[in-house]
C-alpha cells in the first residue's frame, strides 16, 4: 500500500503541529529581552500583510523551528507569530533564526 501524496501536506503539517506541542511541555515560550531588543532606540516596522516564514523558537531549553508569520520586525529581531493546535503564540527572536518563505 502506498501513502496519499494529495494529504502528505496535511500529514506534514500535523506532524508540525504536534512536534510544537510536545515542545511547548518542556518549558515556556522564550522571547528576548527588551534589553536585547532595544526598542526604545530602534525603529520597529508593523506589517499589515506578515510574510510566511519559517523560524527557529525555544520552548524552555528546547529548539523547533515553526511555520509562522512575520508581524514586526527591528533591523536585529524579527517578531513572529505561529499556531500550533489551536493556540497561537507571539514571541520576538533574532533576524538570523528566520526564513521568509517566497510565494510561488
Amino acid at each position: 500500500m502506498g501513502s496519499s501524496k494529495r494529504l502528505a501536506p496535511l500529514y506534514d503539517m500535523y506532524a508540525a503541529e504536534k512536534q510544537v506541542a510536545t515542545a511547548a511541555k518542556s518549558g515556556p515560550l522564550q522571547s528576548l529581552s527588551p534589553a536585547e531588543l532595544q526598542l526604545n532606540v530602534q525603529p520597529v516596522t508593523i506589517y499589515p500583510r506578515p510574510a510566511r516564514v519559517r523560524a527557529w523558537v525555544r520552548f524552555g531549553p528546547t529548539p523547533v523551528r515553526v511555520d509562522g508569520r512575520l508581524v514586526r520586525s527591528t533591523a536585529d529581531a524579527a517578531g513572529i507569530e505561529f499556531t500550533a493546535e489551536g493556540e497561537t503564540y507571539r514571541c520576538w527572536v533574532w533576524g538570523n533564526a528566520v526564513n521568509v518563505e517566497n510565494d510561488a
